[in-house]
């Protein structure tokens, strides 16, 4: 069955985004906005996707569903399989005592919070994120720094800003290998200096300057209910050091990969 794709369906490009968005939209709506369970949630923006491609954009019904069952199956055995084996993994390390003598021994080190942050966030998130990936590390690590004290707000945001380093190659290539799929371009293409196409290294580029961008921004113009007690201004001795990591990121991505 062969069947070509319009991407414009409804004649303006602006009204077919927003239709196109609508899983997206509903998912997060329904996970953040009404506070539903995660797997409903999931499933809510499935079927509304399923709906969206067969209505809007004419998708026959044969290959809408074919389709789901594939990206479901594709999830399940390519993604899913990992992020489980990561947190059976730091469940029976939990179970057996033995994350809280990682706690202690990391504690042991040093008490200064910053070389904490170093060697959890930056050093152990980046091992688990090239593991799992999918939010184990930010989920995992950040559990790690709670018990060393963090707030769980900071916990949470700090990992996700060192987050930015490893994710363009985390969860054993899967980003990568997900795109060549997609596209049908060779990985060699999308992972290697080749002289035209640089994905693999561009990805860890653009996150580097997302990276800086973001952490260097005053958030109480973007997050309005984070205006008085969640998010301060960021001072300039966090711009200028958020600027080194920046810029070792982006040189490291381009020169050691």
């Amino acid at each position: 069955m062969t069947w070509n794709q319009v991407y414009d369906p409804l004649g303006y490009w602006w009204l077919s985004t927003l239709v196109a968005a609508l899983p997206v939209i509903v998912l997060l709506g329904l996970l953040a906005g009404f506070k539903v369970r995660a797997h409903l949630c999931a499933i809510a923006g499935a079927v509304t996707a399923v709906i969206i491609a067969i209505v809007a954009f004419k998708m026959p019904v044969l290959l809408a569903v074919s389709s789901f069952f594939y990206g479901s199956a594709f999830g399940l055995l390519k993604i899913v399989w990992i992020v489980i084996a990561a947190v059976f993994l730091y469940d029976i390390s939990v179970e057996t005592g033995q994350f809280e003598i990682m706690k202690q021994s990391v504690a042991a080190i040093t008490p200064d919070r910053r070389l904490q942050l170093l060697l959890v966030a930056f050093c152990f998130g980046a091992f688990i994120e090239g593991c799992a990936g999918f939010g184990a590390p930010v989920a995992i690590a950040g559990a790690f720094m709670i018990g060393l004290g963090f707030k769980p707000f900071q916990a949470a945001a700090l990992n996700l800003i060192a987050n930015t380093a490893p994710v363009a190659w985390g969860a054993i290539g899967t980003p990568i290998h997900a795109l060549a799929t997609v596209t049908g371009l060779p990985e060699s293409d999308l992972r290697d200096q080749e002289p035209i196409l640089k994905w693999g290294n561009m990805s860890a580029r653009v996150v580097a300057f997302a990276s800086f961008a973001w952490t260097s921004q005053r958030p109480k113009s973007w997050i309005p209910w984070a205006r008085h007690h969640v998010m301060r201004p960021c001072p300039r001795g966090s711009r200028l050091a958020m600027l080194a990591f920046s810029v070792g990121q982006g040189v490291s991505s381009s020169r050691l990969t």
